[in-house]
């Protein structure tokens, strides 16, 4: 991506970070903190009755791995989730759903299930680490309407060779690759100017990786050295699942604040690419 386009976006988000940004009927402000980081579990946070308003809010699939590849369906959370809610607040025009009673303006992410019905209320899913993923039965007619009808997953960090076979398998079961192939997106779909110009979706490892292998950004060295960015598209082209294999784009979302050149690196790549492929899906 251009360095004049990083520039931008560094240079709005440590500009707002002095400054207020009224989006719509939510409001992300200097007040809004970004997750810092934090270790040990947190308890998934389902949606209620009064979640979904008609305002973006952060939806993320658990599901179950048969296998361990990180850590599962809550990788990266939920510090990507608030993170990427709270950039794309002051990014783009959307409204971000606000937690009732938030103090601290937290956006209202939430964690759905594949046989939820509240999974119908998330136009935006994401998938991390489905490189381990097994989806049973009930699960994945759910999921094919679910996409079917309107819906969108982004699947991001699963590497290597097996976790990716894996996840093509699962996915499969999901969406028979006779009728929806998965195939390559060039990087001159519109899907990388949504919002942002992205030239090339770029490799990026998670900063326990980056930091073990000083500066690496291959997680799995020789067997993830080449980012695929692809896709499946319903009968008329309307693309349902967006994967992006060998690259922890949520990564860079949730630990922007936790090292500086880190960020600097990364987070404005890991902005823009989800950005872009969040945009396309809830316009297209």
């Amino acid at each position: 991506m251009a360095s004049r386009v990083l520039r931008r976006i560094v240079g709005v988000i440590v500009a707002l970070s002095c400054a207020y940004l009224v989006s719509g009927a939510g409001i992300i402000s200097a007040q809004t903190q970004v997750w810092r980081g934090g270790f040990g579990y947190t308890p998934p946070k389902f949606p209620t009755k009064s979640t979904f308003r008609g305002e973006f809010n952060f939806c993320r699939l658990m599901f179950t791995s048969n296998r361990r590849e990180k850590r599962g369906w809550d990788t990266d959370y939920p510090g990507a989730d608030i993170n990427f809610s709270i950039r794309l607040g002051e990014l783009t025009k959307t409204r971000v759903s606000i937690m009732d009673g938030s103090e601290g303006n937290e956006p209202d992410h939430v964690v759905v299930r594949a046989t939820d019905e509240a999974l119908f209320q998330c136009p935006f899913v994401l998938i991390e680490d489905g490189g381990g993923a097994h989806f049973n039965d009930q699960e994945v007619i759910q999921l094919r309407e679910y996409l079917l009808k309107g819906g969108f997953i982004f699947a991001s960090d699963y590497w290597g060779t097996r976790a990716g076979a894996q996840w093509e398998q699962e996915i499969g079961r999901v969406l028979p690759p006779a009728t929806y192939p998965i195939f390559d997106i060039p990087n001159d779909h519109p899907i990388w100017r949504t919002q942002f110009e992205v030239s090339k979706v770029p490799q990026m490892p998670s900063i326990q990786s980056w930091r073990r292998t000083g500066g690496g950004i291959s997680e799995r060295g020789y067997d993830s050295e080449v980012v695929h960015a692809r896709a499946i598209a319903d009968e008329h082209g309307r693309l349902m699942v967006v994967m992006i294999h060998n690259s922890d784009i949520p990564d860079g979302w949730e630990r922007e604040a936790e090292d500086p050149q880190y960020f600097y690196l990364f987070s404005p790549n890991a902005y823009s690419v989800g950005i872009d492929i969040m945009m396309y899906a809830m316009t297209h």
